[in-house]
């Protein structure tokens, strides 16, 4: 069985230097429910439909099961990120 590819928001990406080659990323989503915890990012240029970024659902991915490259989160939408992410975490 092959495991369904769903896009990310890498988050942090490993050092040359780093122990582990893990990427820390927070998966995009279509259902847009407008609860804590969930970005919505509209419909950028590189995506189908709407989306949200679910910063609960943050996990750590070994950087070569990235498949490619879709687009960039612009200013407003990543700062919008961060700002859940410090709420998330009581930063």
């Amino acid at each position: 069985m092959v495991a369904k590819q769903r896009p990310v928001l890498i988050l942090a990406c490993p050092q040359p230097d780093d122990a582990w080659a893990l990427m820390f990323v927070a998966p995009l989503t279509l259902q847009i429910r407008g609860i804590c915890g969930e970005v919505d990012i509209g419909k950028p240029p590189w995506l189908t439909k709407a989306s949200a970024v679910n910063v609960e659902g943050l996990a750590s991915i070994n950087h070569h099961d990235l498949v490619h490259k879709l687009g960039t989160l612009s200013g407003p939408f990543l700062k919008a990120v961060k700002d859940a992410l410090r709420d998330l975490l009581d930063l």
